[in-house]
């Protein structure tokens, strides 16, 4: 057996190990990606090989918790491609103002940007008082930073510019606070947001909702975890809600890939059939 092999089992046995003592379950990651970022954990903790991993990751939880930081998927920013925004704001809002109230779910929030992002959308169409926004993330302290609403200022000329790509008709500057190297959100636009630990690989629905987001995760997943999510968002869909996906996912060839029409390709946003 080569090296390469070995190190396979090495994986196999940290991420059973992971499971079985933190209930946390990554077998079904993208492979490539997932070697990746162990990877970066390994040299970061000035370690050689998978296995070193397993013992400091069993007794020392801090350990896990650095791993889990390395898992999660925190890519992310305000406006974030904000050519979907707009999409939302063209195509869903309109059907959602129909409704007394409505609820989204932002599955795999990370660290809130777009959440906030697109609560500001909603109040600047007259709905956010209409909507309870669930977002949510597996990794805790990814959420703290979320509830928080408080990000780095560096970046703000590239937000507001971000901002207004996706349709914004005020000032980004009206929606915050600006303290030397920080700007925090103001709490109106946390009055509807829940945010939530949830885990898409382990736990169950959240029902009704007339939107889900989940953009630019599933790429991490491979194609079984994949199907098991889309099922999870079907099952969570109230009748003809949408479903909203990154740049670089689609429901074609997915088990949920009938029950669902386009609405806008380019945007990969989806609406269920009746």
């Amino acid at each position: 057996m080569d090296a390469r092999s070995i190190a396979e089992i090495e994986i196999n046995v940290l991420l059973e190990a992971i499971r079985l003592r933190y209930d946390y379950d990554f077998s079904n990651y993208a492979r490539a990606s997932l070697k990746r970022r162990i990877q970066n954990l390994l040299l970061k903790e000035k370690l050689e090989m998978p296995y070193q991993l397993i013992p400091r990751i069993l007794y020392e939880e801090e350990i896990f918790n650095r791993f889990l930081a390395e898992m999660s998927v925190t890519v992310t920013e305000l406006f974030r491609d904000p050519a979907s925004f707009h999409a939302l704001a063209e195509h869903v809002f309109p059907r959602l103002e129909s409704y007394a109230y409505f609820k989204i779910w932002h599955a795999g929030c990370a660290t809130g940007e777009e959440v906030y992002s697109l609560a500001i959308l909603l109040e600047e169409a007259g709905l956010l008082d209409k909507a309870r926004i669930y977002a949510t993330d597996y990794n805790k302290q990814s959420l703290k930073t979320a509830e928080h609403g408080i990000f780095p200022a560096a970046d703000i000329k590239q937000y507001h510019h971000a901002y207004k790509k996706a349709g914004g008709k005020k000032q980004l500057a009206h929606y915050y606070t600006h303290q030397y190297d920080a700007i925090k959100f103001k709490d109106s636009l946390k009055k509807n947001i829940t945010f939530a630990y949830h885990n898409l690989v382990k736990d169950g629905i959240f029902g009704e909702m007339h939107l889900i987001l989940c953009r630019n995760v599933m790429i991490y997943f491979d194609r079984e975890l994949q199907n098991h999510t889309f099922t999870l968002f079907n099952n969570s869909l109230a009748r003809k809600g949408f479903l909203s996906l990154g740049s670089k996912e689609t429901l074609a060839y997915s088990v949920i890939d009938a029950e669902f029409e386009t609405c806008c390709k380019s945007n990969r946003i989806f609406r269920k059939l009746n």
